[in-house]
């Protein structure tokens, strides 16, 4: 670990530059080389990566002038992250990106049009009941109630799902996203929806007969592309 000896110029550093790190310890300065490491994610996180590296890139395709409307738009919408201050908005190129992460999880990819932030409805889900299909897939009923809109269908329910040994609490980087699936079009405040999970044992890891169900579950809106945020919900299930 070689010590950083100060100069004229330069009295103390801090933080990375390059590839080199300085840190401090017993009150001096050192530097080593960081280390890097190739990203090993799983298929669905690779191509989530993608999906946000082509987001990245369409922005950078926008004209000034757009860029400029879509940070108007922005400074209304509460950054959903904590602590959730209504004083902190996002960027605008953040909301372009979550429009556009928003449309792929939908399965329409495409650049989005700049829009307004609207509202979301107030909205519930609850817990019906889980059956398994053909002895692979794993299908997760709920009710779904939205309040205050007068088009229901707008929206869909996005799922940050985990199945887990039973008790045992739920672990974020264990959370799979699935999109809810209508059982029915009747355009009704309080309707059924279902999560298909194929082949659920290999994607946890899992085969047992008692699970802890940890679901983190938004409303996505099919017209802009936009989130929000997200309720919990966990319980126990039986397969």
């Amino acid at each position: 670990m070689p010590q950083f000896v100060p100069n004229m110029n330069i009295s103390d550093c801090w933080s990375s530059v390059g590839n080199i790190t300085f840190y401090h310890r017993n009150g001096k300065c050192y530097w080593r080389f960081k280390q890097y490491s190739v990203f090993t994610g799983t298929a669905l996180q690779m191509e989530h990566q993608q999906v946000h590296l082509r987001a990245l890139a369409a922005w950078r395709t926008l004209p000034q002038q757009i860029q400029r409307q879509w940070s108007e738009y922005a400074k209304t919408v509460t950054s959903h992250r904590p602590p959730f201050l209504h004083e902190n908005h996002i960027s605008g190129h953040n909301l372009f990106v979550s429009a556009y992460h928003g449309f792929a999880t939908l399965g329409n990819e495409h650049i989005p049009i700049a829009q307004p932030f609207e509202s979301f409805p107030q909205f519930i889900a609850n817990f019906v009941s889980s059956e398994v299909i053909n002895g692979t897939d794993l299908l997760l009923h709920f009710s779904l109630c939205l309040g205050g809109t007068e088009v229901p269908l707008r929206y869909r329910l996005l799922g940050k799902i985990q199945l887990c040994e039973s008790g045992k609490g739920c672990h974020p980087g264990k959370l799979r996203n699935f999109l809810s699936i209508e059982t029915t079009q009747i355009p009704t405040n309080t309707r059924k929806i279902t999560f298909s999970i194929p082949d659920y044992r290999s994607v946890w890891n899992l085969d047992l007969q008692e699970y802890t169900l940890h679901i983190r579950y938004l409303l996505l809106d099919t017209v802009t592309g936009y989130r929000n945020t997200f309720q919990k919900l966990s319980c126990s299930l039986s397969l």
